[in-house]
């Protein structure tokens, strides 16, 4: 039978008319977000082993995986997604006297951590590991709570439905389309609606990260770079870049469920789609595999060793996701890699070789900005006095030393530059390269501006994103741009 647990909170003193109990669901009502989800994702970061139990638990019953789950992982309370439009009415609900019982479906036990963490539940009612504690069997327990039988209930999804059909004040919170279908159907309107959550369509936009896109940009370079353009080749690389900005995509996605509890502890990255609560977990499951399975079937109908080159892009990258990012060094090389993977994809499907001094600048260049992200990290959490708490790999003091590394390396991508436009290849691509000249100056510039940012504090962690909207470095792209295209 579902157990429960009663809260030593001292109630104010109710008002003279009875008040009825009022119930609430915990998973999409309460919190944004589903526990269980969350859970397992937190499983697979901490103790992916134990994922290969999971089916035999499973067989065993919803109940039974819900309390070996809860065992396994401790979910961080805390910073969970919680509605807060909801969780204000539930503190003057209770400043009024009344009894609040929080009735879920999660196991029992994460349940009242949650309970004990908000401090305001009398009872709490929950799947035990033998009964899963959902619809008419979460009705029937709580009829039996109740001396009354009367109460008032908040949920979100149609396992809801019995117990909103039988409350004397129903109400909702980011109801699900099916539930509002069955309500409707029911002839039910909800006394309240509790929602707190960004549009579906604004949320989406924000997970698969299109301003991530100009990375792939990349894949054009060596096309433009040999001066052979054709229409045929260009299409090419169109196609190569929409395969590549739908694998980068479902690839960030992967990220960021896997970092979901780490990103609900960052002062930004908790108003990320799915840490928020404001996408599912589920949801996003959905996308990446749409978006893989366009991207790579795309990918291996394109000519070249692209293909290839793209699954060997989607492998680092879950590496980095699920391991490669928490050792230091090791992930900002990782992360200079999937640059100049984006090189060696778009020479790929565009049949153009690499040179030496491309992949020299890049591999440079693109070690220094990888640098220059984590430094920005660093950075934001000294300023705010915080300690790194996600499994990084990096401490504060290590600050002078990444310094150094990225500058040296950004000073080495400006070298190989300037070498590259002082020799003999330059002459029988450029009729003026000793215009070319003219963009060593902005490259310093640039880089230069870039680390002072990053040293004072000032730089978005992404330095994609922050070339994007700071209007310097358009400036500077539209001059070097310039420069290029006269000294043709």
């Amino acid at each position: 039978m579902p157990q429960s647990i009663s809260s030593p909170i001292a109630r104010p003193q109710a008002p003279i008319e009875a008040l009825r109990p009022l119930c609430v669901d915990l998973d999409g009502t309460l919190v944004k977000s589903d526990t269980l989800i969350d859970s397992l994702l937190a499983l697979l970061r901490t103790h992916p082993a134990l994922l290969f139990k999971l089916p035999g638990r499973l067989f065993r019953g919803k109940a039974p995986f819900k309390a070996f789950i809860t065992a396994s992982v401790a979910l961080d309370v805390a910073h969970l997604p919680y509605n807060r439009t909801l969780l204000q009415f539930l503190h003057k609900e209770r400043a009024r006297g009344r009894d609040l019982y929080l009735t879920t479906g999660a196991d029992l036990a994460l349940a009242r951590r949650v309970a004990a963490h908000l401090g305001i539940f009398t009872d709490v009612l929950g799947s035990d590991g033998a009964t899963n504690l959902t619809g008419s069997k979460k009705l029937l327990s709580l009829r039996s709570r109740l001396d009354s039988g009367a109460f008032d209930y908040v949920g979100n999804d149609t396992p809801d439905l019995p117990l909103l059909a039988h409350a004397t004040l129903p109400m909702v919170a980011n109801p699900s389309l099916g539930l509002r279908i069955g309500l409707r159907a029911r002839g039910i309107r909800p006394a309240h609606e509790f929602l707190e959550r960004r549009s579906a369509l604004q949320s989406l936009l924000k997970a698969v990260r299109l301003h991530q896109w100009a990375k792939n940009l990349l894949i054009f370079v060596p096309l433009l770079l040999s001066h052979a353009l054709s229409a045929g080749k260009l299409l090419m690389a169109l196609a190569a870049f929409c395969c590549f900005s739908l694998t980068a995509s479902s690839a960030y996605i992967v990220n960021d469920l896997v970092d979901i509890e780490a990103d609900r502890r960052h002062p930004r990255k908790r108003l990320r789609p799915f840490a928020s609560g404001d996408l599912s977990a589920f949801a996003g499951i959905l996308i990446v595999a749409i978006f893989l399975l366009v991207g790579l079937v795309g990918g291996q109908l394109l000519p070249g060793g692209f293909y290839a080159w793209l699954l060997v892009y989607l492998a680092i990258t879950l590496a980095y996701s699920l391991y490669l990012k928490r050792i230091a060094l090791v992930d900002v090389l990782a992360l200079s890699g999937l640059y100049i993977l984006r090189l060696l994809a778009g020479g790929a499907v565009t049949e153009t070789p690499i040179s030496h001094w491309l992949a020299g600048f890049s591999m440079f260049l693109f070690l220094s900005l990888a640098i220059v992200k984590r430094f920005a990290e660093l950075e934001n959490l000294r300023a705010s006095n915080s300690s790194p708490r996600n499994e990084r790999g990096y401490l504060l003091a290590d600050l002078a030393q990444l310094r150094s590394f990225g500058t040296a390396s950004a000073y080495a991508a400006v070298v190989v530059f300037a070498i590259y436009i002082s020799g003999a290849d330059v002459v029988k691509l450029y009729r003026q390269p000793r215009l070319l000249w003219l963009i060593v100056p902005l490259m310093i510039l640039w880089l230069n501006r870039v680390w002072l940012l990053a040293s004072r504090g000032e730089l978005d962690e992404d330095p994609v994103a922050f070339a994007l909207t700071d209007r310097m470095s358009q400036l500077i792209g539209v001059a070097v741009a310039a420069i290029a295209l006269l000294a043709l």
